[in-house]
């Protein structure tokens, strides 16, 4: 809950670091501000003074202020109990959603509107389980490990963004999906034992939908055109494409039909290189059963 139990204290700025809005998202600053002035409204057209309503949902008159001045994000339970105090029917607690995605960093939230609007999408990852394929344990082990550390809400928020992505699952009709992962990034037992585990279980269970390929390269290949970083292409309804490689173009997103020509060459044979589908699953279930 928003109120300290053993102090009665009412929560303050520094009780949530992190929920700070990012000036540089405008999408985001103009969902907070609007958001911020509905609760203003509302707070106001029931007579309610900030003071009051701080404590009635556990924060400081500080706190009040700067979510009405759309200065920070609203938090889910503020937002829940702002709709109970002010009488709102669920119309403040529905704007959850969209706060919600506020949060989410801006740079993963384009990349998961383009991966929603693609038909086609392929990716090779170098180093780690690419984040479509990561569980949310293993997403938290793996952001928790950088260094300077995060903040444990900018974990969660991270992880919550991340996974969030994993939407483009259930889209019907559903786009092709095919991923290169490497063999040694599946060998580290990232998070721990059970973790992992639990992550080559999760690959499997992916590597099962029909419109899903996983294929694994293993560590005994020659060299091939994927050793300088992750590649992504994502393909759309209208014919259009985008690709980013890490070692190429400066790592940006390209549209470029020649530039995405040379991506989809590396692509192609990094796949060509790769275990077939059904012998990557079974090396998945092979490492399993090593443990």
């Amino acid at each position: 809950m928003s109120v300290d139990e053993s102090a009665g204290r009412l929560k303050s700025e520094a009780d949530e670091p992190g929920w700070e809005v990012d000036p540089d998202d405008d999408w985001g600053v103009a969902v907070v501000a609007t958001v911020g002035r509905q609760l203003r409204l509302r707070r106001e057209a029931v007579g309610m003074r900030a003071a009051d309503f701080g404590v009635a949902v556990g924060y400081g008159e500080d706190m009040v202020y700067k979510i009405e001045g759309g200065k920070r994000i609203p938090r889910p339970e503020y937002l829940d109990k702002a709709d109970m105090v002010l009488g709102a029917g669920g119309q403040v607690s529905a704007m959850k959603e969209d706060v919600a995605k506020v949060r989410y960093p801006k740079k993963v939230r384009e990349l998961g509107k383009l991966e929603a609007r693609a038909v086609e999408i392929g990716v090779y990852e170098c180093n780690s389980v690419n984040g479509l394929l990561q569980t949310p344990e293993h997403a938290r082990a793996l952001i928790g490990a950088a260094q300077p550390p995060y903040a444990p809400d900018d974990v969660e928020r991270m992880v919550a963004a991340r996974l969030a992505r994993q939407s483009v699952f259930e889209r019907d009709p559903a786009p092709s999906i095919h991923f290169v992962l490497e063999e040694a990034s599946l060998r580290r037992q990232v998070g721990g034992t059970m973790v992992w585990r639990r992550q080559l279980e999760h690959l499997l269970e992916v590597g099962q939908l029909r419109n899903v390929t996983l294929q694994v390269m293993p560590t005994n290949t020659d060299a091939h055109p994927g050793l300088d970083g992750r590649i992504e292409l994502l393909k759309f309804p209208d014919g259009t494409a985008v690709g980013r490689s890490d070692g190429a173009f400066s790592g940006r997103p390209v549209s470029d039909l020649r530039q995405l020509r040379i991506l989809e060459l590396r692509y192609g044979t990094i796949r060509a290189q790769a275990l077939p589908p059904r012998e990557s699953l079974a090396l998945i279930e092979q490492l399993l059963g090593e443990t």
